[in-house]
């Protein structure tokens, strides 16, 4: 598919981009080639290929969130350097 400098300054238009000359013959051959290498994809004989989201396999890797043991209270704040009804306290650092 060729691609014309009027179809860059087209799409450059709606860009609101403010092409130079030089740049709007580049992005015209950059275009030309990114098209044609979509088209040589499109040779390519994909019938019997599964459509995949990712090319290795991925799978989740979170746990179930299941409610199970923990620690015991006391174990937890046996270390605390202050402890108040149940809880580690801290000072107040925000006034």
């Amino acid at each position: 598919m060729k691609i014309t400098k009027e179809q860059v300054q087209h799409v450059a238009n709606l860009a609101r981009l403010n092409l130079t000359e030089e740049e709007q013959v580049e992005l015209t051959t950059d275009l030309e080639n990114i098209i044609a290498f979509a088209d040589k994809l499109n040779e390519l004989n994909i019938e019997h290929i599964k459509p995949t989201a990712h090319v290795i396999p991925i799978e989740n890797v979170f746990r179930k969130d299941e409610v199970r043991p923990s620690l015991e209270r006391e174990d937890l704040l046996s270390n605390a350097p202050d402890k108040q009804e149940g809880c580690f306290y801290v000072p107040k650092i925000v006034e």
